[in-house]
């Protein structure tokens, strides 16, 4: 599955890849642990998955804007694949494929056909299928969704991903894990942590570990398009929660964020 490509800048991607897992792993405090993260990083040509005029950084720790989502920094990359403790085999789901480029490092652990991955995005959905067909992991399946519903038919997932923000884990995605399965998402309003979410007994989500502060794009429903007009599910639908609770609640869950001015 390893497709080399042409050169960025004056170096091969092969050597910027391997200074940029090398910098994750020592540099940045060991971002990287396990050594199939850090393999899967090696391999992934993350420059086919980067806008062409911004190639020549496509190997620098940096995030990059783009028809309104985020191509995430290969720091939150790990960062993620670390929380999500995927296993050989095991399937995955991503709600919020973006440009593909997570799925791809998934697909270098589990194998192309056991990733799955949504956007609720039409036009993201073709570039993430085109990123990832030209690169060689075009066995991964990339669908137009409301990645808060998950993808039913294919379910159970061991593993799933949500590379989108949200105050409580949706009860639909929880509903789709394996009984051992594992969800990771950003919880919080202006504070969000990572977390990992189990199922319980009882369906229902029982929150575990959590993996540190990080700053994410709220998870949006039909409708909120990127390339529409921008509302968020949190906000929305949980302003008026607290409204209504308002009494029963402190702490950080007083500290919603104004979404509309996100970028």
């Amino acid at each position: 599955m390893k497709n080399v490509g042409p050169q960025t800048g004056f170096m091969e991607p092969t050597v910027l890849r391997d200074d940029m897992v090398a910098s994750l792993e020592h540099e940045m405090k060991g971002l990287v642990r396990s050594e199939h993260v850090g393999l899967a990083l090696r391999t992934v040509p993350r420059h086919e998955f980067v806008p062409l005029e911004a190639s020549d950084g496509a190997y620098s720790d940096r995030s990059f804007d783009h028809r309104g989502t985020r191509i995430l920094s290969p720091s939150t990359v790990a960062r993620l694949m670390e929380a999500l403790d995927v296993r050989e085999d095991d399937s995955v789901l991503v709600v919020g494929a973006g440009v593909g480029y997570t799925s791809a490092v998934l697909a270098e652990i589990v194998g192309e056909q056991n990733v799955h991955a949504v956007d609720i995005t039409r036009t993201m959905v073709y570039e993430a299928r085109q990123n990832l067909g030209s690169s060689g992991y075009g066995g991964v399946f990339v669908d137009c969704r409301d990645g808060a519903d998950g993808l039913p038919e294919y379910a159970p997932f061991d593993r799933i991903l949500v590379e989108a923000a949200a105050i409580e884990p949706p009860r639909t995605l929880v509903e789709q894990l394996t009984a051992d399965g594992r969800l990771v998402i950003p919880l919080g309003g202006g504070i969000q942590r990572l977390t990992a979410v189990e199922r319980a007994s009882d369906g229902t989500p029982d929150i575990g570990r959590e993996f540190g502060t990080v700053a994410f794009a709220p998870l949006l429903v039909d409708g909120e398009q990127s390339d529409t007009i921008e509302r968020n599910r949190t906000t929305r639908e949980d302003r008026e929660f607290a409204d209504r609770n308002a009494q029963a609640r402190h702490g950080w869950e007083h500290e919603w964020i104004d979404w509309d001015g996100y970028s």
